[in-house]
């Protein structure tokens, strides 16, 4: 059993997939299959019964939740279910599906998704009909974009009226699409025959998935049931390595196109497959193509990942082929793959003070606690801590005065690696306490005798920092070691999961135990060392930052089914005062947020942002469209000039330390203003690529200047502030005690 705190994403909300993982049983066909994934329902609900936190039984009020979520995973729009349909569904099932799943029958999800892929059939053919249709997008007429809220269309009638007012805001769009390469109505009865064909490629192990999360997610929003193939993926995105070709594809047009290439990776070293390649079809070794055209994109993934040292062909259309029929056949070798731009990096940032004097600060970027999930004790696994730990040293031999941790989109990870990496910047004690279902506390300590670095710190946060990073953020606060800079609060995630093997509890399962899956049991509630939980409340930040993040409609409370906010008897700790330097760092970020261009853009964009979300609609008026369209255009040159004229928002020189070069004598100097792959820019107009855009005849258009990411320079003179004043703090405390004044 891994007791570990996980992130709040799930792998089944990752749009993108990595070909290079690891190879993973999948279920066979046949009844007998099916019999055992009943049987894994039954163990499933146990666990759930037996293990989760509230100890709820299984019962019909979780019938009834269950009943609701699974609709919502199937339909989150509610477009495919009348709400007759529903009423029937509920008469039907609302309190019985916990009867079935205690006796091993999982029929009624069968059932349930089969009413539902019926009702998807038949509306992707009247939709293709629809979108041979002409519309003169010339009425008053609105569509709604998110229907999570909404009701069930109450008949047929009001159903065909939601689905004409999608397709023509679909045909709309698309007609409005600078870049597009196929007619509106071709591209949208392509993605209407995609959507059937993604429905059709289900297998009962997907079904039985999918509903089996529904049933976990029921109980809290971080339980979740994990299908071998998404097991698999998340510990591969847990230990950021695997086996396989080295790149990252993504759905487009039917096709697996080639999104990225991992450096060092084996695609990488063969050095033929590009970015923007796209793959026809897929053979193992020297057996023959199979194709993938109109594949679900994790069906190719599957066909392309692989064991170390087995070779894989791919048959690709090059993305800078200007006949589309042309192919080229690219053999790699599957090997081990680091997918290092997913762990910790960092940078060292020479500042000038506006009076002249230079400054050497310190930046962490961190995207996850990453661990090598059961193997932690190897001296080569994989350790968020032991790379933070590396970079800090080399950060320190380079005489950083202040640092900063950045941990926005940080979504947690291992519980284990937030204490330890806690453990480099506090000294001894404890750091974070959970309680069981029984109620009792348990307190983890920090056993480091020493911290690694005692210097002026910082945590950045924002709304997506979640889990791990809030154990590790709230700690720092609570010592008063670092002061959190950021959104006004980060996601609130205070809960604590386990990862259980499915088929050890089956001792008379069929398969092999690793095909029943794995459970993702939430088992504890983790407190801060002061008491409070960051359950639904997260850890507020000291000093606040407009952010485009900073959405109550993005954290725990806006997920179904939240555990509560609780609190526990606090710990004794040694903890540093920061208020009144906090109360100073703050009047100074203030003065200089309400005088910053760059904050004025991000305030402008989060009121237009906040209206669209309240509206909720977007217009079906081609001139209402273009004349947005033409306002965006135009805000965003009037920005670009601006920017041009104002120049260096941040006269600062940097030094990227990667664990790649670490260890080198010299490090080489990059641009501080640059657009980094995975970094957070927070204006709303930076949408440009890494690469020129295109128009559409091809020509290049000049591309835009890099847009400022404002809460990084802001956070860095925040920094260059804490430094100056607990400098000052230093040298005042030397005076009274008669001692040498500290070197300004």
């Amino acid at each position: 059993m891994r007791s570990l705190i996980f992130a709040f994403s799930s792998a089944k909300l990752f749009r993108m997939r990595f070909i290079a993982l690891a190879l993973v049983p999948v279920f066979l066909a046949g009844s007998a299959v099916a019999a055992d994934l009943d049987k894994v329902g039954v163990s499933v609900a146990r666990l759930l019964e037996q293990g989760h936190y509230s100890r709820h039984k299984l019962d019909d009020s979780v019938s009834q939740k269950l009943l609701k979520q699974y609709l919502q995973d199937l339909d989150p729009n509610k477009l495919f279910f009348t709400q007759a349909e529903i009423d029937a569904l509920n008469a039907q099932y609302a309190t019985t599906l916990d009867d079935a799943i205690l006796a091993g029958d999982l029929e009624p999800a069968r059932q349930i998704f089969a009413l539902y892929k019926k009702n998807v059939t038949a509306r992707v053919a009247s939709n293709k009909k629809l979108a041979d249709k002409k519309f003169d997008f010339k009425g008053k007429e609105t569509v709604q974009l998110d229907r999570k809220d909404a009701a069930w269309p109450k008949d047929a009638a009001e159903e065909n009226d939601l689905w004409r007012k999608r397709v023509e805001a679909e045909l709309l769009q698309e007609s409005l699409n600078e870049h597009a390469v196929d007619p509106p109505a071709k591209t949208v009865k392509r993605r209407q025959d995609q959507l059937l064909r993604n429905l059709t490629e289900m297998d009962d192990e997907s079904i039985i998935s999918g509903f089996l999360g529904a049933l976990a997610r029921s109980y809290d929003p971080h339980s979740e049931y994990m299908s071998p193939s998404e097991l698999a993926n998340f510990e591969i995105e847990m230990k950021k390595s695997l086996d396989g070709v080295g790149a990252v594809l993504q759905s487009e047009d039917g096709y697996a196109k080639i999104k990225e290439i991992v450096p060092g990776g084996p695609a990488d070293l063969e050095g033929h497959l590009k970015v923007n390649d796209r793959i026809s079809a897929v053979a193992q070794g020297d057996a023959p193509f199979e194709d993938v055209v109109d594949m679900k994109l994790d069906k190719v993934v599957e066909k392309i990942r692989g064991k170390r040292g087995t070779t894989v062909r791919l048959q690709v259309i090059p993305g800078s082929a200007t006949d589309p029929s042309k192919r080229e056949v690219i053999a790699i070798r599957r090997d081990e793959v680091q997918l290092k731009e997913q762990k910790a990096s960092a940078e060292i940032i020479d500042l000038t003070r506006p009076n002249g004097r230079p400054l050497r600060l310190g930046w962490i970027e961190l995207p996850s606690f990453y661990a090598d999930l059961g193997h932690s004790d190897d001296a080569d696994a994989v350790s968020t801590t032991k790379d933070v730990s590396l970079l800090l040293n080399r950060l320190k031999k380079e005489g950083i005065e202040g640092l900063v941790i950045d941990l926005r989109r940080d979504g947690g990870g291992s519980l284990e690696e937030a204490i330890n990496l806690t453990g480099l910047f506090i000294p001894k004690g404890p750091v974070v306490q959970s309680k069981d279902s029984n109620g009792k506390v348990s307190v983890s300590y920090d056993k480091n005798a020493q911290a690694s670095y005692d210097g002026p710190m910082i945590v950045l946060t924002n709304r997506l920092s979640a889990s791990a990073s809030e154990i590790f953020a709230a700690a720092l606060q609570d010592y008063g070691r670092a002061v959190i800079v950021g959104d006004e609060r980060s996601f609130g995630k205070g809960t604590v999961q386990t990862m259980l093997d499915i088929g050890r509890f089956m001792p008379f399962f069929s398969l092999g135990s690793s095909d029943a899956g794995a459970l993702k049991l939430t088992i504890n509630k983790f407190y801060r060392v002061l008491g409070g939980s960051t359950q639904l409340e997260g850890v507020k930040s000291n000093i606040v930052l407009p952010s485009l993040t900073d959405n109550p409609e993005i954290g725990e409370g806006a997920l179904p089914n939240p555990l509560p906010y609780d609190e526990v008897a606090p710990q004794r700790i040694d903890r540093s005062d920061l208020s009144p330097v906090i109360g100073q760092l703050s009047a100074l970020s203030s003065a200089r947020v309400a005088a910053d261009p760059e904050f004025r853009y991000i305030s402008e964009d989060m009121d237009r942002l906040r209206k669209r979300i309240t509206e909720n609609t977007v217009s079906l008026n081609l001139a209402d469209r273009k004349r947005e369209l033409t306002e965006d255009n135009a805000r965003r040159e009037a920005r670009n000039k601006e920017r041009a004229t104002r120049g260096a928002a941040v006269e600062a020189v940097a030094y990227e330390v990667t664990l790649d070069n670490v260890d080198k004598p010299t490090l080489e100097k990059v641009a501080y203003d640059r657009k980094k792959k995975g970094s957070l820019y927070d204006s709303a107009d930076d949408d440009s690529d890494d690469v020129d855009p295109k128009t559409a005849d091809g020509k290049k258009t000049a591309k835009e200047p890099i847009v400022t990411d404002a809460i990084r320079n802001e956070t860095l003179r925040i920094e260059a502030d804490l430094v100056d004043l607990q400098k000052t703090a230093k040298t005042a405390s030397a005076h009274t005690s008669d001692r040498t004044p500290a070197t300004p």
